[in-house]
């Protein structure tokens, strides 16, 4: 399917805007299984294969159904695989069941726990704002349609609320996750690989307290920041992390950091 352009010079160009595949001769036996319809007199289902309007159906054991293409109205396209792809990653780390019972439903109805999810696959295919993810990423995604018609979808200060509600489940957290690794992966844990990153804030930042001053790794000296300590694999699987005053040293933090990482 295509679209029209007029550039400024007056010249017209045609801009694809969705692949439909392909309807020709040599698809002829794949298209003649790809439609079952549901015969109400007889009460069994019987194949139909398309083709074009513009062109004959060839003699066939199915019957021909014509499909008229320049009838078709493209309308609310949304992204779907990557955000299938997401939820069942979602499911396979048993993220559905471990937040089930610690993100319950508030009484107003918002489900905390699926909207903990679609923030997630956010984050892992347009990471962005919650601004963003509510105004315009959640309306073109099909997080909606898989999520089922009885997930309420809130506002961004939900998004920013639920994000509050994860801190005192961190720790049970890795640990879950720590156990999917292994299940999933065969993850080992002999050996692990520590580093620190730092994120500045824009503005006076007066009402985070760990926002302050220090080595800026963004090479932005004039705004405070956080320091982040992260510990993986040698795979790249996440085990903990912390958050940390932005004037932390490197070399203070990894005591007390090991003293962490083998209690857990």
């Amino acid at each position: 399917m295509v679209e029209n352009i007029r550039s400024a010079s007056g010249h017209v160009h045609q801009k694809t805007v969705l692949y439909l595949g392909e309807l020709n001769d040599s698809q002829q036996a794949v298209w003649a299984k790809a439609i079952e319809v549901f015969n109400t007199d007889s009460g069994q289902t019987e194949t139909r294969s398309l083709f074009p309007s513009d062109r004959p159906a060839p003699l066939t054991d199915a019957p021909a159904l014509s499909l008229h293409l320049q009838d078709y109205g493209l309308s609310r396209p949304r992204q779907y695989g990557a955000c299938w792809l997401a939820s069942d990653l979602w499911r396979q780390l048993g993220l559905d069941q471990f937040w089930a019972d610690k993100l319950p439903p508030s009484r107003e109805g918002t489900d905390w726990a699926r909207l903990l999810q679609v923030s997630t696959a956010y984050r892992l295919i347009a990471p962005g704002s919650e601004w963003r993810c509510h105004r315009q990423w959640y309306d073109r995604s099909a997080m909606g349609d898989l999520l089922g018609p009885d997930f309420h979808w809130g506002g961004k200060d939900q998004l920013y609320i639920v994000l509050d509600r994860l801190l005192e489940h961190r720790p049970a957290l890795f640990t879950h996750l720590q156990a999917r690794w292994k299940d999933l992966f065969a993850a080992q844990y002999e050996v692990l690989l520590y580093d620190l990153t730092s994120s500045y804030v824009e503005g006076k930042a007066e009402e985070i307290p760990k926002a302050r001053f220090g080595h800026s790794r963004d090479h932005r000296p004039d705004c405070r920041q956080v320091v982040i300590a992260l510990v993986v694999t040698p795979e790249g699987f996440p085990l903990a992390y912390e958050v940390m005053p932005g004037n932390t040293s490197d070399k203070t933090t990894l005591k007390e950091f090991l003293a962490k990482i083998e209690r857990r």
